[in-house]
């Protein structure tokens, strides 16, 4: 039996924190920095693995990339999140809310594909070095990026048009700090079978698949790279991967743990803190992580930094 709904496409009430107003204040200020250092951190990459000659390679056209999706990603509700947070009123449009949706899973979605494309690009670079110009030509390189955010997005049109679909009645409180699916589902009045089947095959398509990927690329590399008999060669090699990985563990960690994780009182209020986590913390820290861990993304903020420096004397 289909549920009917006179305003189907009222407005919702972003619930958040508003039982704990003076968290509310903390967060407000805490989510401002990490959002400022997110924007001018991710910046930065993007300069100077454009402007550096010496960061024209794959693995940097993929950082790139990263650091892109991350300034969007955290745009696409953090501004939200800090006029919420900041104000009484926790009110968002039903439009809002559907555009919010849309952008904030397939921005989540092509993160979890790109963090495999750079998995398998350090995999070719240790294990396959002599075909690594070959095998990761430009225009390979330049598909595997259209590819994680074409399939980001077609995730996104399926997932979130099934999930708009559902009657929400009279019930537009959503427990949650943005408009993500966990929450809606869980907010409608009908049947949400289908929806929650529908969430469970996405979910292991796009976070235990590409984790298996992952593991086993760096599995392999982890072979491999003790196959070296020189001690430097090994340091250089983990080097270029050990900041990939922290990465990967950032973002899946707290992501699993919001999509995957059984829905019970206590697991939706931890839900919150996560959805913090992985949409304003990680994407702080990645920019932080391949700067202070890779001598040459340090080199050319440096380079970048001086360049600067001498053109405004």
């Amino acid at each position: 039996m289909t549920t009917v709904c006179n305003d189907s496409h009222g407005d919702f009430i972003l619930l958040g924190f508003s039982d704990r107003p003076h968290l509310e204040k903390v967060l407000f200020g805490v989510i401002l920095i990490f959002y400022c250092l997110t924007l001018a951190g991710n910046t930065i990459i993007i300069v100077v693995s454009l402007k550096d000659p010496k960061l024209q390679v794959p693995m940097y056209f993929f950082l790139c990339n990263l650091s892109l999706l991350d300034i969007c990603f955290t745009s696409s509700c953090v501004p939200q999140m800090l006029v919420n947070l900041g104000s009484p009123n926790k009110i968002i449009t039903y439009h809002g809310c559907a555009t919010q949706l849309y952008i904030f899973l397939w921005l989540g979605a092509t993160e979890c594909v790109l963090l495999v494309v750079m998995a398998v690009d350090r995999y070719v670079a240790v294990c396959h070095p002599l075909r690594y110009t070959t095998v990761m030509h430009p225009k390979v390189c330049l598909q595997l990026a259209v590819l994680a955010w074409g399939v980001g997005l077609i995730q996104s049109l399926i997932q979130s048009s099934a999930t708009l679909r559902l009657p929400f009645c009279s019930q537009r409180v959503v427990d949650d700090i943005v408009c993500e699916v966990p929450a809606l589902i869980q907010l409608s009045s009908a049947d949400t079978t289908y929806n929650e089947v529908q969430m469970s095959i996405a979910s292991v398509i796009l976070l235990v698949l590409p984790l298996v990927i992952i593991l086993s690329s760096y599995g392999a590399i982890v072979k491999s790279v003790l196959k070296i008999k020189s001690t430097e060669g090994q340091k250089k090699a983990f080097g270029t991967c050990t900041s990939h990985i922290l990465v990967v563990f950032l973002f899946y960690g707290t992501v699993t743990g919001v999509y995957l994780q059984p829905k019970t009182h206590y697991a939706h209020e931890q839900d919150k803190f996560l959805t913090l986590l992985y949409t304003v913390i990680t994407p702080t820290l990645n920019p932080l992580i391949y700067t202070l861990r890779n001598k040459e993304v340090k080199g050319a903020v440096i380079r970048l930094g001086w360049r600067t420096w001498s053109s405004h004397r």
